[in-house]
C-alpha cells in the first residue's frame, strides 16, 4: 500500500470545497513502477511537488472525458503525484483553483481549451504557481502558441517532460469596469458575435469547424462597426475605420488556427493589434483560407500594429471577447502584462 502523500490533506479539502460542498470530484492517481527502458522523465518540480489537474468536463463539447483515461495512464508512467478534479464549467474550475491555492497547492494544470486556461490563469495570477494546459477544447490556440501538439495525449507527454517558462497575459478593462486577463486573442466585431454562437448553438461542433460555422452565421446579420483605435503612451497614430473586426492578440492565432497575427509571441512584452476593415461577404470568403494558412495578407484592408497598450472605442454598444469568452462591452482598455504567469511548455528550440 502506498504511503500517504503530504498533499492528500490538501486534495481532501479541495474536494469538500470552501463551504464543505462536494462541488468537485477528485480522482487520486496511484503511481506505478516505471520500466527501465522508459525514457520520459518529468522535470524535478513535478517529481518534488503534487499536481492537481482540473478537468473542464464541458470543454470542446465534452472531449475531455474521451481522453481522460489515456492521459491518466500517461501520468502513471511518470513519478508524479497527481489527482484529477472534475469540474462542470470554467467558472467552477476557477473557483476550485482559487481554493487549491488557498490550501497551499502550487502546481496546477487545466484540461480544456483557451477559455479554460483563461480561468486557470485568472485564478492563479499573483500566486507562486506553475501552470499547465492539456488542450482538449475547441480552439487550443494558446496551447499551439506554446508549441504543444494537437493531440491531447501527446501534449500531456510534452508538458510532463517540459520546462517552466514565463509568458505574458493580456489585461482588459471593459465599459462596465470589469477587469479580466486573457491569454491569446480578443476583440470586437464579427469575432465577438461569432463567439456567442460558438458558445451556444455551435458549441458541439469539433475544432475549427465550430468557429468557421459561427463566423459565417454571424456574418449573415453583421453590420460593420465604426472602430477607433488609440495607443495611449505611444507615438503610434490613432486610427478610425468601419471594420469587420478589431482584435488584440498575444498569440499568433485564435479561432482554432486563424493566423491573424503571425508575428505575435507569448513572451515578447507586446501585443499585436489587427484591424480588418469592411470587406463584404465575398471579401470574407477570400480572406478565411488565407488566415488559415500563413496569415500573410497582401491587402490594404488589413492593418497591424505592435504596442503595449491600446483602447478600442466603437460607435455602438458591442461585446468584447477574450479567448472566445464574452468579457464585457466596449469601449475597452487593454494592456500587456509581461511575465504574468509561469507555465510548463516544451523546451524552446
Amino acid at each position: 500500500m502506498l504511503a500517504s502523500h503530504p498533499a492528500d490533506e490538501i486534495f481532501e479539502k479541495i474536494r469538500r470545497g470552501r463551504r464543505g460542498n462536494d462541488f468537485t470530484r477528485v480522482y487520486p492517481l496511484k503511481l506505478r513502477n516505471r520500466n527501465m527502458n522508459e525514457q520520459a522523465e518529468a522535470p524535478s518540480i513535478l517529481r518534488e511537488s503534487s499536481v492537481i489537474v482540473f478537468v473542464n468536463s464541458v470543454a470542446g463539447g465534452g472531449r475531455a472525458r474521451s481522453y481522460l483515461g489515456r492521459i491518466q495512464k500517461l501520468f502513471e508512467s511518470f513519478p508524479v503525484h497527481a489527482q484529477f478534479a472534475m469540474t462542470n464549467s470554467a467558472a467552477e474550475l476557477e473557483s476550485s483553483v482559487q481554493n487549491a491555492i488557498s490550501q497551499g497547492q502550487r502546481v496546477l494544470f487545466a484540461m480544456g481549451g483557451d477559455g479554460t486556461f483563461q480561468a486557470l490563469a485568472n485564478a492563479a495570477f499573483g500566486a507562486e504557481a506553475l501552470l499547465g494546459i492539456l488542450p482538449v477544447g475547441g480552439g487550443n490556440d494558446f496551447a499551439a502558441a506554446l508549441g504543444l501538439p494537437d493531440d491531447p495525449v501527446k501534449a500531456a507527454e510534452a508538458i510532463l517532460g517540459g520546462t517552466p517558462r514565463f509568458v505574458d497575459l493580456v489585461k482588459v478593462r471593459t465599459a462596465e469596469g470589469r477587469t479580466r486577463l486573457y491569454a491569446g486573442g480578443g476583440g470586437v466585431g464579427l469575432d465577438a458575435e461569432a463567439a456567442r454562437y460558438a458558445n451556444g448553438a455551435y458549441r458541439r461542433f469539433p475544432g475549427r469547424s465550430r468557429y468557421l460555422a459561427s463566423a459565417l452565421r454571424a456574418l449573415v446579420e453583421y453590420v460593420p462597426l465604426k472602430v477607433r483605435i488609440d495607443f495611449p503612451g505611444s507615438t503610434l497614430i490613432s486610427w478610425e475605420a468601419k471594420a469587420l473586426l478589431a482584435a488584440v492578440l498575444n498569440s499568433p492565432t485564435y479561432g482554432a488556427g486563424l493566423r491573424l497575427a503571425p508575428g505575435a509571441a507569448l513572451d515578447d512584452g507586446s501585443l499585436q493589434v489587427v484591424l480588418i476593415e469592411e470587406i463584404g461577404m465575398f471579401g470574407v470568403l477570400w480572406l478565411l483560407p488565407r488566415l488559415m494558412g500563413s496569415g500573410e495578407l497582401r491587402t490594404s484592408r488589413v492593418k497591424r500594429w505592435r504596442t503595449q497598450r491600446v483602447r478600442l472605442t466603437t460607435d455602438r454598444p458591442c461585446m468584447f471577447h477574450g479567448d472566445g469568452e464574452i468579457i464585457g462591452t466596449a469601449p475597452v482598455e487593454i494592456e500587456v502584462v509581461p511575465r504574468a504567469v509561469q507555465v510548463l511548455a516544451p523546451a524552446l528550440r
